[in-house]
């Protein structure tokens, strides 16, 4: 039967399906399906798909066997999928235990079931977690073929960012320099690399600079990644950048001047990092910067920003402003993509 899909390759599927469930777009009742060379995603809903996937009309066949948590509960709970964690917002204890034990008694390629128990909190930015089901918190998850290893209660990592992350490293060419001032365990920063650019990736959480470096190795591309601990504010000079051991280098060279592309992903206080930003800006340099503003003037504060910081030294244009998510009632998170031409 000829139902509406997302189109999209094979090893962009995972990714996809989790944006789409995130949206609650999925159409359950039909398989997920590959043909010459395209994966198709069924949805229940076309007109609610966002604009950069390709919807098309595919035969897909109607799924017999897999058992979902809805089968079980009788309504679709919100779950979102990290590697084999699957990860509930619920408020009631009772209804995430209720949900937890469907998640593991269904078809879904799950091991652990977590509950959110904080908000994003403290200098490295982790939540804390309920686990119901399971006891492992450490998984791999692939994003755009990319493997990442991580461990959810000790590093911070949204699979909701994919789709941006993809546009970004979509820009970035094999001859680039990359700087990551907070990398986390290498969302940006691997990818990048894969397609051949030479990066840095800074964090403050040991845990994360930990998970950089092995994901460099995971995807064999330690060569072209520097891991660096500490505040960016500190790294932009320091001791010689002489590889590790594992091939993956740990210490900061002097990267003033050195940057042609850097990532400012760290919404509410980004601002007070535009100074290192300009310091670390080669004579032509894109600067993703990452923010979240009330929706009345979601771009204006971060453009202010980074002029002021720029200052005589640099002509600043506004490539690119996106709404990234709706972050809480009135507040976006957004992304200006900025470039600097050095006067």
């Amino acid at each position: 039967m000829t139902v509406p899909c997302v189109r999209v390759r094979p090893d962009a599927g995972e990714t996809t399906r989790q944006a789409l469930a995130a949206r609650d777009l999925l159409d359950d009742a039909y398989d997920i399906t590959v043909a010459d060379g395209w994966l198709y995603v069924p949805v229940a809903d076309p007109d609610a798909v966002p604009e950069e996937y390709d919807t098309v009309d595919f035969d897909a066949p109607q799924r017999e066997t897999q058992t979902l948590p809805a089968d079980i509960l009788g309504f679709e709970p919100s779950v979102e999928r990290l590697g084999r964690i699957a990860i509930l917002d619920e408020d009631s204890a009772d209804r995430a235990r209720r949900i937890a034990d469907a998640v593991m008694a269904s078809d879904l390629p799950v091991d652990t079931v977590v509950n959110r128990a904080s908000k994003v909190q403290g200098e490295y930015r982790v939540r804390d977690w309920d686990v119901l089901a399971g006891d492992d918190t450490e998984t791999v998850h692939t994003e755009y073929g990319t493997d990442f290893r991580l461990d959810i209660a000790a590093v911070y990592f949204s699979p909701r960012l994919a789709t941006e992350r993809h546009r970004v490293v979509e820009q970035v060419t094999a001859d680039e320099r990359v700087f990551d001032m907070f990398a986390g365990v290498g969302p940006f920063v691997v990818p990048m690399a894969k397609r051949g650019a030479a990066c840095v990736g800074c964090d403050l959480n040991p845990a994360a600079v930990e998970y950089l470096r092995e994901n460099a190795r995971r995807n064999a591309v330690a060569d072209r990644v520097t891991a660096i601990e500490g505040d960016v504010r500190d790294a932009v000079s320091g001791s010689s950048g002489a590889p590790a051991s594992d091939g993956v280098r740990e210490a900061a060279a002097d990267y003033e001047g050195w940057a042609d592309r850097v990532l400012m992903n760290l919404p509410h206080s980004a601002d007070a990092f535009l100074d290192t930003t300009v310091r670390l800006a080669g004579d032509t340099c894109v600067l993703h910067y990452y923010d979240i503003q009330p929706d009345d003037d979601p771009f204006g504060p971060g453009e202010r920003a980074i002029r002021r910081a720029a200052g005589d030294a640099y002509d600043v244009t506004v490539e690119t402003e996106r709404i990234v998510r709706s972050y809480a009632p009135h507040e976006l998170n957004v992304c200006l993509d900025v470039r600097l031409e050095r006067v």
